[in-house]
């Protein structure tokens, strides 16, 4: 069904624009003019729109939300509460992510992701799994008892091509170079993290193919002088891409600012690592692998001590990255919704607004709030 969207302000991705008229048909994104050019237009398909009107953002770590955790239900339904609840925050596109755990769940998460795919649900890109090929010291949360070496059982759970885009994360020092490059071969991006590896191997794994980092900083071997570890490869390498989470409790925002600044414009993106208590009461908690996890405000604990995920939702990370980062508005949103884009191969088709591209869009208040969320031009969210 056409549409026409009036809105007072546009950013399209690169610029911001004033009253702007943008025609939706079919899903996608047909022509965007100045608003006075929209004359003789059926006044049923024409709507004004308050606020300021953004590409869709793209979250590529996404465990829970709306109080279910894709580890404990791999399915279809799983997926899309987790997909309404971070469409209230402006998430379009979201890559559901299942961490360590055993095969027999991989398998049934697969198998969800592939059928949500199939039948389109709203928002599915693909999947993400975080580990389960992961270091024992750099483990977090992540349960010890399903870290193991890789088999020939997840290869083949990777190598899937149902499964839309596929990113794997995976500790260098326990996956040799020769499986990264099978597992790119076969279409996964594959991301570093959960690791305590020295520089050398992180620079094998990338040259081996690897082409992301995930929640950089954290679980990962620090930059030190004599010690460049992880975290010094992933800064000095101009190719890959880094997450970062902007929520004030994972990374000081000294060292988020020194990241930013190192990397080339592009190549870092925001991910919000979300967990159930997202779009949820704020006494929410739950339980992951036995151990209990409390909220606290906007930070997730652990019983056991460690940072367990967190509660943070991707306007909240474009929002953060202005006021603890001193980021500009629209570099902020371009890390949440172009630069992830790009990450995953979609940036033709997703992480900006042009003729051509999908409907994918969030409209955001005075108080730069999500009041209204669309995906392939359906309103998904309205406030």
């Amino acid at each position: 069904m056409k549409q026409i969207l009036i809105v007072e302000r546009l950013f399209d991705g690169e610029a911001f624009h004033q009253n702007m008229a943008v025609t939706i048909d079919a899903g996608k994104i047909t022509a965007i003019t100045a608003a006075a050019n929209v004359i003789d237009a059926d006044p049923s398909i024409v709507h004004h729109l308050a606020g300021t009107l953004v590409p869709g953002f793209v979250d590529v770590q996404v465990n829970g939300g709306g109080g279910a955790l894709f580890n404990d239900q791999p399915s279809v339904e799983c997926i899309e509460t987790i997909g309404r609840a971070h469409a209230r925050f402006g998430t379009t596109g979201f890559l559901p992510t299942l961490i360590t755990d055993d095969v027999s769940v991989m398998a049934k998460a697969a198998d969800a992701v592939a059928d949500a795919i199939k039948h389109n649900k709203a928002g599915v890109l693909g999947v993400h799994f975080e580990g389960p090929h992961l270091s024992v010291p750099k483990k977090g949360v992540h349960p010890q008892q399903f870290i193991r070496k890789i088999s020939d059982e997840e290869l083949a759970i990777f190598s899937r091509q149902d499964l839309g885009i596929k990113v794997v994360t995976l500790a260098p020092e326990n996956v040799s170079t020769q499986v990264i490059k099978s597992l790119v071969k076969a279409g996964v991006r594959v991301c570093l993290g959960h690791s305590n590896a020295d520089y050398d191997t992180v620079v094998a794994a990338l040259d081996a193919g690897a082409s992301g980092f995930t929640h950089l900083f954290n679980a990962m071997s620090p930059l030190g002088s004599r010690e460049p570890g992880m975290v010094g490869a992933a800064l000095e390498n101009q190719d890959s891409w880094c997450g970062l989470i902007v929520d004030g409790h994972h990374v000081h925002s000294a060292a988020a600012k020194v990241a930013i600044n190192a990397k080339p414009r592009g190549k870092m993106m925001l991910v919000t690592d979300a967990m159930p208590p997202v779009g949820m009461s704020e006494d929410a908690s739950f339980e992951l692998f036995g151990i209990k996890v409390v909220r606290q405000g906007d930070r997730l604990n652990a019983s056991t001590g460690e940072l367990a995920g967190c509660v943070l939702d991707m306007v909240g990370a474009v929002n953060n990255s202005v006021t603890m980062l001193g980021l500009a508005h629209d570099e902020a949103l371009r890390m949440a919704s172009m630069y992830p884009a790009q990450f995953l191969g979609l940036e033709k088709s997703l992480g900006v607004i042009k003729p051509g591209f999908k409907a994918d869009l969030v409209l955001l208040n005075s108080a730069n709030q999500v009041s209204r969320t669309y995906i392939g031009g359906k309103i998904v969210f309205a406030q």
